[in-house]
């Protein structure tokens, strides 16, 4: 599941008016259980103000109070938010600031542990272009000095799957190398 919106916001809603356990609310918003411990305790996040899961439609009342009745199970989001985030994940079109600066990261990664993936399934799986690929190769990219190679599946690029696919891909249409012309040479005898 993907968290809500505004996490923090919505676990100072969640903990200031209902009565879920904060294992609960630390699943639903995605945040370490601590957090929302501390969050409980006005250690952190004093100066957020809680934002309703109901009025964004994210949660009904019913599913609160299901969970509130029995602590052992998990939220779940309503069909229209799960289904906007699937979308969304499928559709790969609403990347974070900091996803889209990853991207060289997880360029440089794929280049370093696949050097045989072609650029062009490189550019497929991550969302670039052909002429950053070829600047991350050469050393030659304007951010080479600050540019860690880190997994884009940890980053939230592409998914393993997805890397598997292209791999697969690669290794399936080798790259053709240039046959040899044959030369026949004639042997002339001597008379």
């Amino acid at each position: 599941m993907t968290a809500p919106l505004m996490p923090r916001a919505t676990a100072v809603w969640l903990v200031e008016n209902t009565t879920l356990t904060f294992r609960q609310i630390s699943v639903f918003c995605e945040l370490h259980e601590l957090e929302i411990q501390a969050i409980a305790d006005g250690d952190v996040s004093g100066n957020i103000m809680g934002l309703s899961p109901l009025d964004n439609g994210q949660l009904t009342l019913e599913e609160i109070r299901r969970c509130e009745a029995d602590k052992h199970a998990n939220l779940q989001a309503c069909e229209m938010e799960r289904n906007v985030k699937l979308r969304n994940l499928k559709a790969k079109k609403v990347l974070s600031p900091s996803q889209r600066q990853d991207k060289p990261n997880g360029i440089a990664w794929i280049v370093k542990n696949y050097p045989e993936m072609k650029d062009s399934l490189i550019c497929k799986l991550i969302g670039t272009t052909k002429n950053t690929i070829e600047a991350i190769r050469n050393g030659t990219h304007k951010d080479m000095a600050v540019i860690r190679p880190k997994n884009p599946v940890t980053i939230g690029l592409c998914s393993e799957q997805d890397i598997e696919k292209a791999l697969l891909a690669s290794q399936l249409k080798p790259e053709k190398a240039p046959k040899a012309k044959k030369t026949a040479k004639k042997k002339t005898t001597k008379k």
